[in-house]
């Protein structure tokens, strides 16, 4: 059974000025899969993630050679619709960004600058389904009105995430959301993952072999602004194709 992939990326190259960071990247990302970034510090994960959502285009001097097609359309194409893009294509960072301002005006602000909802009924709806969605209802909902930064790291990243939901998002992108957090709130974001992907399509980039092979289903590895090898997560794992990429996992080289 074939999909059709939401991100189709072809002969993808990316400059920061003179300097070559991403050469050549051809890979398809599938609806409703979790789709993981692994390799070393530097390698071009993150660029690669920052471009499917154009957060690049916030850096000077950078550029893009190539395509990436989202639903069969070229996303930096001159006529594309930036804006829209990043309501469908959701970014979680890597550590937790709360604006600093309640729970509640947090999950709303994207709906309310997105002009999505008529009134406070509907808004009210849309901020307690993302946070239900985002697992966070039961621990919030008689905070909604206390400041997003005092809540836990862990709770914090959940806000976030709830935050992207609210605007109904195609795509999640997670760019090592967890790195900054204790073992029980990694665990807790990863679950939270897994349930996300039956609606959502996810791709994340982490340092975490382990997390890669518990959450995702496909999984590539970067190295040196290349994409070395991308295939379903158990095959990468287990039975890699690269001497490379047996290398890293097995941690001689890296």
């Amino acid at each position: 059974m074939t999909h059709t992939p939401v991100f189709a990326i072809c002969n993808l190259d990316f400059y920061y000025g003179s300097k070559l960071a991403l050469s050549k990247i051809n890979m398809d990302i599938l609806p409703r899969k979790v789709t993981a970034l692994i390799g070393p510090s530097g390698c071009g994960k993150s660029t690669f993630l920052r471009c499917l959502n154009r957060m690049n285009d916030t850096i000077p001097g950078t550029r893009l050679e190539g395509e990436i097609l989202l639903e069969g359309k070229n996303i930096y194409a001159p006529d594309y619709n930036v804006a829209e893009l990043r309501q469908r294509v959701g970014m979680v960072f890597q550590k937790p960004n709360p604006f600093p301002q309640s729970v509640y005006d947090n999950v709303a602000f994207g709906p309310r600058v997105l002009g999505m909802v008529q009134n406070k009924a509907q808004l009210d709806e849309i901020v307690e389904q993302s946070l239900r969605d985002a697992v966070l209802w039961d621990e919030v909902r008689k905070d909604l009105r206390a400041n997003a930064l005092g809540f836990s790291l862990g709770q914090q990243q959940r806000i976030c995430i709830a935050r992207v939901l609210a605007v109904k998002p195609e795509v999640i992108l997670f760019d090592e959301s967890t790195s900054a957090l204790d073992p029980i709130a990694t665990g807790g974001i990863e679950d939270l993952i897994s349930e996300l992907k039956k609606d959502y399509t996810i791709v994340i980039v982490t340092h975490n072999m382990q997390q890669a092979g518990r959450v995702s289903d496909y999984t590539g590895l970067f190295w040196l602004g290349e994409l070395v090898e991308f295939g379903p997560t158990e095959k990468i794992f287990t039975r890699p194709e690269k001497e490379l990429t047996d290398a890293y996992l097995t941690g001689k080289m890296g």
